[in-house]
């Protein structure tokens, strides 16, 4: 159902790579409240999703960019200028480590991959804001998420290196949204979502277990990619204009929950 709650607003949406990626569901959703917008992904990730279905059924124009190319973000920024003028919203829904693909373990990772995996999943960030920053492509009270996830604070074994990707993504949000709020009105944020079962979270070892383990253990159970895209919709919307530099749990009580009935009775 439509409220138009994003009527008029324009963005670009990063990471769309399939009907499971979180952000093809707010893509969907943001059209839906009447957003417009540029759906970008890398060129290899491109190739292996289906990105064009979506632009096809949310009206949106596909442009290529490695996040991690400040070349490639600034044709991207200068595209969305020229088609939009200047933008209202961003998503960031980047993740990659290749330590996780070849099973590497915590104690064994190895550091170029770890490199990789950290501008992918982080530097990307600062990157895409910094290119915002000095395009300044931004309206004033837009609005800038990135996707993280409680292996930020947590520790989740077979996340690996992931784990420490997001904490640095959150640093990024908290550093660079004091001086976007400061300086252009502009509220910068992450939102920790439930497990979800994207394309990359099935990576993960154990994935299945765990998520039914979270399932078990939050109050309110998982929140799911299209209930996290309902929530980045409000996060773009105008009802959370003073919102900024915070880390939003959206994980049905999972993050303050100790222990639950389920769980205990689990271990009775």
């Amino acid at each position: 159902m439509s409220n138009n709650l994003l009527k008029g607003k324009k963005g670009i949406i990063f990471g769309a790579l399939d009907s499971n990626s979180i952000a093809w569901k707010v893509a969907e959703k943001c059209y839906e409240q009447g957003a417009e917008f540029i759906l970008t992904n890398a060129p290899v990730a491109m190739r292996m999703g289906e990105i064009n279905k979506l632009a096809e059924k949310t009206n949106a124009e596909v442009v290529p960019a490695d996040a991690t190319s400040m070349e490639d973000l600034g044709k991207l920024f200068d595209k969305a200028i020229e088609k939009f003028g200047k933008i209202d919203f961003v998503l960031h829904s980047i993740g990659m480590s290749v330590n996780v693909r070849k099973g590497m373990h915590y104690t064994d990772i190895n550091y170029d991959w770890l490199q990789k995996g950290w501008d992918v999943s982080a530097v990307s960030f600062h990157k895409v804001m910094k290119t915002a920053w000095e395009k300044d492509a931004m309206n004033e009270w837009g609005s800038i998420l990135a996707l993280s996830y409680i292996a930020a604070q947590r520790v989740f074994p077979d996340y690996n290196d992931m784990a420490d990707n997001k904490s640095y993504l959150e640093s990024i949000a908290r550093s660079f949204g004091y001086h976007f709020g400061e300086a252009k009105k502009v509220r910068v944020n992450t939102i920790s979502q439930s497990p979800t079962p994207t394309t990359a979270g099935q990576g993960v070892k154990g994935f299945g277990g765990f998520i039914n383990f979270a399932e078990d253990l939050s109050p309110l159970g998982n929140a799911t990619a299209d209930e996290c895209a309902d929530y980045c919709v409000m996060m773009f919307s105008d009802f959370t204009k003073k919102v900024t530099m915070q880390n939003l749990y959206h994980d049905g009580g999972f993050s303050n929950t100790g222990v639950s009935q389920k769980v205990i009775e689990k271990y009775l």
